[in-house]
């Protein structure tokens, strides 16, 4: 039996093959999937905010997609991936509650979403596949023996990227 590693919210994980991460209850939280498929190491991020510069706390940079992403694609260099041949794939966003005078910094959701395409774009990193938005909160597994992103919802069944 494969080891199943956790990612915990505002953390993330390295891992490499027969191993998976997965990261439950993302809701406007993103998980970020980055996997190798010669070497077969990735990792896994569950992001809970766009920015570490419009925080007050910063001490935990797992938390921020702006400080995460490069901290993880760091590890994953040291673990022997190459980077030209990472693929990126992300999951959640949500936003899962309405308000009735909704201004930009409510939609935390979409603004995660953003952020993570932006700092994937930013690191050069490949955006094969998303599954991001909705109202709905998802359960995230990256499987590293073959590069299967397999997001689980509750109403929505469940999809591989």
């Amino acid at each position: 039996m494969a080891e199943l590693i956790k990612v915990g919210m505002a953390d993330y994980k390295v891992g490499r093959d027969p191993a998976s991460l997965i990261s439950y209850g993302l809701g406007s939280c993103v998980g970020i999937a980055v996997f190798d498929p010669v070497t077969k190491v990735g990792g896994l991020a569950h992001i809970m905010l766009p920015d570490s510069n419009q925080a007050r706390s910063t001490d935990n940079p797992a938390k921020f997609a702006d400080t995460c992403l490069p901290l993880m694609l760091d590890d994953l260099l040291k673990m022997g991936a190459v980077k030209s041949r990472l693929l990126a794939k992300i999951a959640g966003g949500a936003q899962m509650f309405t308000f009735a005078n909704a201004t930009d910094i409510m939609r935390v959701g979409e603004r995660n979403s953003e952020a993570v395409r932006m700092m994937l774009k930013k690191l050069d990193l490949r955006l094969i596949a998303e599954d991001c938005g909705g109202n709905y909160g998802r359960t995230v597994e990256l499987k590293l023996d073959n590069g299967v992103f397999r997001v689980k919802t509750i109403d929505k069944g469940e999809k591989e990227l």
